[in-house]
């Protein structure tokens, strides 16, 4: 099978996201990279579930994690009986799924898949290394098939972006920015990415700045409190982000940072554009729970201590930005206007429910 991840910068190389073998799952630290490339090896589903919570990998990182984690837990069971290996992939499933609370509803769709390809092996007998081989393929079917359906997502982005133009990132977008910067390529454009860095794990700038520099882009990273200013300033013509969640009435759930960018796009006329897949299992914005993280997160930067003692921080993972903040949300069909989401199920069913 052809890899989609040819061409894509080094931390959206399969390997170098989430990779199951020989009974470990090997996770690139992204709390570190670039400064330091080393990886977190987990030895059990439960140090995946570990590493996912610890934002070792994040993105569309955790996905892929729980996909080869689920492989994992096969292998630690592979000597057991067949309702063993039923009854313990079941807790693998459910505790890899709710590693993070936000992202909980998407998890279970690919935890899920893997779930019913192991009970399609184990109905048929097939249990032991035959187990681990099928939910390994499925975990990297997963990555690829991902990766495959974001590309028609990143044209449709670039198409928004005009050669020459800048567009301005929030957080790390994984698959989008790979397929975005793969899709201006190919249409012979040249564009500069502004990252906002994105504290406090800094994936902006980090992470995006890292992929656009890496693919031979102009690339520029600005601190948190600028984007207002730099919108007009660099004279930005676009602003995009991924989603956690797209509500299926027009939300956008992001990296906290993502609501206050779209505000400041307002004002100045510049359109923001979210890309992703509305999500059937969020109705509405009420049935989303925003993650709150270890407040002394906000009191420190990459490890060292910024504040006085006796002074509290606070970290609420995500934001919510708003349908009428938002200009299209950008889809493997289409861009959608986000108060007419159904439109996007409308078009047909879809394939492979865990792609979202």
């Amino acid at each position: 099978m052809k890899r989609a991840d040819e061409g894509m910068g080094f931390l959206l190389q399969y390997e170098n996201v989430a990779w199951y073998e020989d009974g470990c799952v090997r996770i690139l630290d992204r709390r570190i990279y670039p400064v330091k490339t080393e990886f977190v090896v987990c030895r059990s589903y439960t140090e995946v579930a570990q590493a996912i919570a610890d934002m070792v990998t994040q993105s569309a990182g955790p996905y892929t994690a729980a996909a080869m984690g689920m492989a994992l837990a096969a292998y630690e069971v592979r000597q057991k009986s067949i309702d063993e290996i039923r009854e313990y992939l079941k807790k693998a499933e459910y505790a890899l799924s709710h590693a993070r609370p936000t992202t909980s509803e998407k998890m279970q769709l690919v935890t899920g898949g893997a779930m019913e390809a192991a009970e399609k092996c184990l109905q048929e007998g097939r249990a032991g290394q035959q187990l681990v081989d099928a939910l390994q393929e499925y975990a990297f079917n997963y990555i690829n098939d991902t990766y495959k359906k974001y590309m028609p997502t990143g044209r449709y982005l670039a198409e928004k972006i005009p050669d020459g133009g800048t567009v301005m990132t929030q957080c790390f977008g994984e698959t989008i920015i790979g397929t975005m910067l793969t899709a201006c390529r190919r249409q012979g454009k040249e564009i500069k990415m502004i990252c906002a860095e994105t504290r406090p794990y800094y994936q902006g700038a980090r992470l995006t700045a890292s992929v656009g520099c890496d693919m031979g882009f102009d690339v520029t990273v600005i601190t948190d409190n600028m984007p207002a200013y730099v919108l007009k300033a660099k004279k930005v013509d676009v602003f995009t982000s991924a989603a956690d969640v797209i509500t299926m009435d027009g939300y956008v759930v992001n990296k906290i940072g993502t609501f206050q960018i779209a505000l400041g796009c307002q004002y100045w006329g510049i359109p923001y554009y979210v890309t992703g897949t509305p999500n059937l299992s969020h109705p509405n914005i009420d049935s989303v729970t925003i993650e709150e993280r270890d407040p002394q997160l906000v009191m420190e930067s990459m490890g060292t201590k910024l504040t006085m003692e006796g002074v509290k921080g606070f970290y609420p993972a995500f934001d919510i930005t708003p349908p009428k903040l938002c200009d299209g949300v950008v889809t493997d069909r289409g861009i959608f206007v986000p108060t007419n989401l159904y439109a996007y199920y409308e078009a047909g069913p879809i394939i492979n429910q865990a792609l979202i």
